[in-house]
């Protein structure tokens, strides 16, 4: 009897296993692209008028209203670094995502409630005040922040939910890439022609809480799937393959070249990440 049930249980846990859904694929594409339409309404309708802000709401000169987003186009360009590091040594992109997406939403709070309340907005023909700029300035570099977080990691993280080894999810892959990038372009052309009219038309606390509104909705639906995407473990800086490459390549400069190429195949695992099938490809254009 003991033996009978033994093999029940293993087969109820074989079943069980196999009625499993494997994780990624195209249902994980709405809570994607939920959050790549308003994370780009978001960003884009908080960034495309932004010198219209400054010089009309703040009463910026338009040389420093221009500086101040020359700084944060720069610092935002920067950030994507730091982020792309992170997720790939440290915390994976879907926790890159979720907290850099945070630290964005910081950023817009901050500058909607500063829209919204009139002491935080200087009166008309003066300029703003320190405390009412340092607002401004956290607002703007936390959302440069967490745009360095978002911006090199949602694609990657898409294209990470198709298993390139399965011919059907491999197809899906061109689907995904074909919809994602069309979803951003739709919410982009909403944003610099809907949320800019508002903001110029209705009002600046309006058009700016709609972007932030639609932060949260973007935050919410993307970790809403964590348990239906695929979650890669980090592989390891780029950065320190590239160093490991570069000290290597010095040390062993003076030593002679093998004649059978595929003696320079030493780990086909450590070489796994960084190679095709494993192997690096041999080239005589750089020796």
């Amino acid at each position: 009897m003991n033996s009978m049930e033994n093999m029940d249980h293993q087969q109820g846990r074989r079943t069980t296993k196999s009625n499993q859904r494997p994780k990624g694929g195209l249902i994980t594409m709405p809570f994607i692209f939920a959050n790549e339409v308003c994370e780009k309404l978001a960003v884009v309708g908080f960034q495309t008028n932004m010198i219209s802000y400054l010089t009309e709401q703040l009463h910026m000169p338009l040389t420093k209203a221009a500086n101040t987003l020359t700084n944060f186009g720069g610092t935002g360009s920067l950030t994507p670094l730091l982020g792309a590091f992170l997720a790939d040594s440290i915390a994976g992109k879907f926790w890159t995502i979720t907290i850099a997406s945070i630290i964005y939403q910081l950023g817009m709070i901050s500058l909607t409630i500063s829209a919204i309340v009139p002491k935080l907005r200087p009166p008309p023909g003066e300029e703003a005040s320190g405390g009412q700029l340092a607002i401004l300035y956290i607002s703007i570099y936390l959302a440069a922040l967490g745009s360095g977080g978002i911006r090199p990691c949602v694609v990657a993280f898409g294209a990470e939910q198709f298993d390139e080894s399965d011919p059907k999810q491999k197809n899906s892959t061109w689907k995904y890439f074909n919809w994602y990038y069309f979803a951003m372009g739709a919410s982009m052309l909403v944003a610099v022609t809907v949320l800019v009219y508002v903001q110029e038309n209705i009002g600046w606390g309006i058009g700016l809480g709609i972007p932030t509104i639609l932060m949260v909705v973007s935050i919410t639906s993307f970790v809403f799937g964590y348990r239906l995407y695929r979650h890669l473990d980090p592989s390891g800086s780029p950065f320190t393959r590239l160093a490991q490459v570069c000290v290597a390549a010095y040390k062993k400069r003076k030593l002679p070249m093998v004649n059978d190429p595929r003696l320079l195949y030493e780990n086909e695992g450590l070489d796994a990440p960084i190679s095709f099938a494993g192997k690096l490809i041999h080239t005589k254009h750089m020796k």
